[in-house]
């Protein structure tokens, strides 16, 4: 483990699109926010909310843009949408683009060998997904050529919002009358039955052999869309299963509240670079 992080540090970045994938509806792009040094930097790949139906690798650049100038080559990478696909193929993309940045990660400096995930609200459901289950044959269903023995193995999963339980997720929506959160969440679930089977709380419900990396949750107090109570539930079922998870609760902050600059925003940014900052000293102290 040569990889060295202080979340204190400061770069200058380059921002570049390189093509991710092709898919039979269109061409998937990938926003690589490279620091400007030697290197070997960590590496975080960063999945795009938007309810599994909208959004695209632009959603989160402040937050890339933040993460990257202290010392880590983010690469956001576009999914597959609802309306193109359901699920499971933007988990499929998640996989694959793990994989895929383990085989590139060396030419924008970054260590291919230890990566980060990290999402967003329905990116943070995917990037639980691929987290726990790296290896699923339904997930790694997409070949890389370039890597053939290329796992989709990561070091840690960071989210913000995540929809850490879709059926629970989906009732709240019914209660509080969200008829497009509703159509949706029906639109990526197809079959119905598969809002079950991918349901990451029902997962470790069930007692299911997974993969637990170390778990981050930042969670806004007032989000109406993932009410807090909801991660607060999973991080002690993800604990309780044997993983670490570390949740951290935003006062006064809505499902979007890292889309506006402030302090809670900032906040955000340190509590991800500090969580980073943990796992790879971790990784060291363990080699």
């Amino acid at each position: 483990m040569t990889t060295n992080y202080n979340p204190a540090a400061r770069y200058e970045i380059k921002v570049s699109e390189v093509e991710f994938r092709r898919t039979p509806k269109r061409t998937l792009m990938a926003r690589i926010y490279q620091p400007q040094g030697t290197g070997p930097f960590p590496t975080l790949l960063d999945l795009h909310g938007g309810a599994w139906n909208n959004k695209d690798r632009l959603a989160n650049e402040p937050m890339d843009r933040a993460v990257a100038a202290s010392g880590v080559l983010v690469v956001a990478i576009d999914m597959t949408l609802a309306p193109e696909a359901p699920y499971p193929a933007a988990v499929q993309d998640a996989s694959y683009g793990i994989r895929w940045l383990k085989a590139r990660a060396s030419r924008w400096h970054g260590d291919p060998a230890h990566p980060g995930v990290l999402g967003s609200s329905s990116g943070g459901h995917v990037a639980e997904l691929v987290g726990m289950r790296p290896r699923d044959p339904r997930y790694t269903a997409i070949p890389l050529p370039d890597a053939p023995n290329a796992d989709a193995t990561v070091t840690y999963v960071a989210t913000r919002s995540p929809i850490s339980d879709c059926h629970a997720r989906y009732e709240h929506m019914v209660k509080t009358s969200r008829p497009e959160m509703i159509k949706k969440t029906k639109l990526f679930f197809d079959p119905w039955d598969s809002i079950f089977e991918a349901n990451p709380a029902l997962i470790l419900e069930r007692g299911e052999k997974v993969t637990l990396p170390p778990l981050l949750i930042m969670q806004g107090e007032l989000d109406s869309n993932v009410p807090w109570q909801i991660q607060d539930k999973f991080a002690k079922a993800w604990r309780a299963a044997g993983g670490e998870c570390e949740l951290e609760i935003f006062p006064g902050c809505e499902h979007m509240w890292i889309s506006h600059p402030g302090p809670q925003t900032d906040r955000a940014h340190e509590v991800l670079k500090a969580f980073i900052a943990r796992q790879l000293k971790a990784l060291r102290k363990a080699a």
